[in-house]
């Protein structure tokens, strides 16, 4: 399964700039005569792309599911490698796919630039509902939505009740408390937190500004967090990263399970796909928790939520087709949605009344999962963090985070870049 953790680590890692763009698909040719569109018989011919998934299984399924499709000859294209670079590469020629799956939906610049398709009219209200709050909103430009959520990753935090119950901590339900619990979890053998080997630079980017009651940008788009609250949760992770009750140099990384399984961290902010590990190794002495708000007074819980949305080439010689094949698979064909989620590794529907039907998610802290996408599930970072913004705050945290630089000072710096990509961006 490490692969599948690795991929989902590049969709989740995204939030604090990690990754400069989003994980996509791939470009290489599987069989098709013609780059893209034409027909294959009295049927219209389509193709559609995937990056590799890690989980056995799963391009198998994708494959049957193209073949069920009755109304056009679909050819999937499973695409290894640098699947980012290749789909956005593909969209500026003539062989590019039908449709395709991107991390989070499209960037604003494939929106802008008229490369994908508003799909909009693929959900009637009540489907629109149906579907994880926040996914849908991720995938939505000026009231038109470009992109089909199909399965939803997240991330939370792990922790061992035993041990909490041993050293008289209670679940942290503040920034503080996490604080305190890392502490008096620690000794010589467990530290108290793992965020990461880097400190938690690459994935407490968006938990710090929600745990504030902030985000990268506000309702109206413009700069989010230059706000004394801000930097007060930033400078909560200096604080955590000298604590010394934070594991650093982990043998694996936050999106492994190895450093939480094995005992050498009490509490982890981990990914959803490693729930079933856990379980195997640690029964039920395990729960989960949303990263906590700022204090009593200040900010909300959060987790992190990312999917993979489904979009159609605006270049597709036969759009209309390749809309009808995105809601006969992704809305339509709700059994393929649970298989897609449930049979091949551990993701939860991206539909709310499909969550209810996955049996993997129905009790324990797997249904504590999705409660917490439901009710504090964040995406990552809005449309308009653009990968130049990104990277910016990646730096900031890195600086503030691993060598204490003053964090109203850093968000100054952050806020300059990000204002004049909006700007680039609003022109």
């Amino acid at each position: 399964m490490a692969n599948a953790g690795v991929t989902r680590r590049r969709l989740l890692a995204m939030g604090s700039g990690l990754a400069a763009v989003a994980v996509v698909g791939c470009g290489s040719n599987t069989g098709r005569d013609t780059g893209q569109g034409g027909s294959s018989g009295d049927k219209p011919a389509l193709s559609q792309w995937y990056h590799q998934y890690g989980e056995a299984g799963t391009q198998q399924a994708v494959e049957r599911y193209a073949k069920e499709y009755p109304d056009a000859t679909v050819t999937v294209q499973w695409s290894p490698g640098d699947y980012d670079k290749k789909a956005s590469t593909a969209l500026l020629t003539d062989n590019g796919p039908d449709v395709f799956e991107y991390g989070n939906g499209p960037t604003i610049d494939m929106i802008k630039g008229g490369q994908v398709v508003d799909l909009t009219d693929l959900l009637d209200d009540a489907t629109k509902a149906d579907f994880t709050p926040s996914l849908i909103t991720r995938m939505m430009y000026q009231d038109k939505l470009y992109g089909i959520p199909q399965v939803t990753d997240m991330q939370l935090l792990v922790y061992r009740p035993s041990l909490l119950s041993a050293a008289g901590v209670r679940p942290p339900q503040t920034v503080d408390d996490l604080l305190a619990a890392a502490k008096a979890l620690t000794d010589d053998k467990v530290k108290g937190l793992f965020v990461g080997n880097d400190g938690g630079v690459g994935i407490l980017g968006g938990p710090a500004l929600w745990s504030a009651g902030l985000d990268y940008l506000t309702e109206d788009n413009r700069f989010g967090f230059d706000d004394p609250a801000a930097a007060e949760s930033l400078r909560k992770l200096r604080e955590l990263f000298t604590s010394k009750s934070l594991l650093l140099g982990a043998p694996t990384d936050w999106a492994e399970p190895s450093a939480f399984t094995q005992g050498l961290t009490a509490m982890q902010f981990t990914g959803l796909w490693n729930l079933p590990a856990i379980e195997k190794a640690l029964a039920d002495d395990f729960g989960v928790l949303p990263w906590p708000k700022l204090n009593a007074t200040t900010g909300e819980p959060s987790v992190p939520v990312g999917a993979y949305g489904s979009l159609v080439n605006a270049t597709s010689k036969n759009v209309d087709a390749a809309e009808k094949f995105v809601k006969w698979l992704w809305v339509d064909q709700t059994d393929k949605q649970l298989d897609f989620a449930q049979a091949y590794g551990f993701h939860i529907p991206a539909r709310k009344s499909l969550a209810g039907k996955a049996d993997k998610l129905t009790s324990g802290p797997a249904a504590d999962a999705v409660r917490f996408v439901n009710e504090n599930g964040r995406a990552q970072t809005p449309l308009l963090w653009s990968p130049k913004s990104a990277t910016a705050y990646s730096d900031a945290l890195n600086r503030i985070i691993r060598n204490g630089s003053d964090p109203a000072t850093e968000i100054k710096t952050v806020k300059a870049v990000a204002e004049a990509e909006l700007e680039r961006i609003a022109g």
